[in-house]
């Protein structure tokens, strides 16, 4: 197992997993919550086999990173993000960011720069600003994040249990994916941290992007499911779209949040034919 041995803003040290694939030009793959590297399954195979080197790693307190109690703000996820960059000496990267991962990409991006990074990917992403304000009045109202942490705080096998499936859109009369597939799914964001799954939902939930979205400065292609029910499309893939600069947004059908389960090869192509048009 890889890991890169970091040091955070804090002067923590951290050791983050992460999973080292196949040869050719460098994406690094930000998973959402609450999942790990595991999530990317399906866009590894493909990536891998189109001629790419891909770099899949843990967020701390997820999957077999290390699992510290504090440091999950954007600012110290972004740093470790940087940190691993640095370890890998990464140049000339597309960073890929799905959900609260497409909240480090803009975080990073706006905090570091893009000295090694030369495209970005935003996947049914959580910025410009989830929480409605009243300079935001698009966001979603407190009270529904409110209640998110006190289900993970109640049972949080039950709540993810449901989540997952709203997660795929899985209905009983219309299955997204197989019964299998879904408990693998949430067996991956049962082991992660408690502490970690709580704070996440005030990272993501709480964490404004706008400022972030205005300095990326790499061409950025922004992917998001038309019938996405944990991050709706006109909140959020589409803002973000308008607000930075050189974006383009593609709109997959029927696409609900976990496109990279339910719309696989489609997502795998539009990834794909972006990476081929930077070269």
């Amino acid at each position: 197992m890889a890991y890169a041995n970091i040091v955070d803003s804090n002067n923590n040290v951290i050791d983050l997993y992460y999973q080292d694939c196949g040869q050719g030009p460098t994406v690094v793959l930000i998973h959402g919550w609450p999942l790990s590297h595991r999530m990317w399954e399906y866009q590894i195979n493909a990536l891998t086999e189109a001629g790419y080197r891909c770099i899949a790693y843990d967020r701390r307190g997820f999957g077999d990173s290390e699992k510290p109690w504090d440091g999950y703000d954007y600012d110290t996820l972004a740093d470790d993000l940087e940190g691993l960059l640095e370890h890998l000496d990464l140049t000339d990267t597309t960073l890929v960011g799905f959900s609260m991962g497409g909240g480090e990409v803009a975080r990073y991006l706006g905090r570091h720069g893009s000295k090694r990074i030369r495209g970005a990917v935003l996947i049914g992403a959580v910025p410009p600003y989830m929480l409605k304000t009243d300079d935001n009045p698009e966001g979603v109202d407190q009270a529904i994040f409110d209640d998110m942490l006190a289900n993970v705080k109640k049972d949080r096998p039950g709540f993810l249990g449901g989540f997952g499936k709203l997660f795929v859109n899985h209905e009983g009369q219309a299955p997204t994916l197989s019964d299998e597939l879904l408990a693998y799914n949430q067996s991956i964001a049962n082991f992660a941290s408690p502490r970690a799954t709580q704070e996440c939902i005030k990272a993501f939930g709480f964490t404004d992007f706008r400022q972030d979205l205005e300095k990326i400065d790499v061409t950025t292609l922004v992917i998001h499911g038309d019938d996405d029910q944990i991050v709706p499309l006109a909140n959020s893939g589409q803002r973000s779209s308008d607000m930075i600069k050189n974006a383009r947004l593609e709109i997959v059908k029927d696409g609900p949040h976990g496109l990279n389960f339910t719309h696989a090869q489609e997502l795998n192509t539009l990834l794909i034919d972006f990476l081929k048009q930077g070269r």
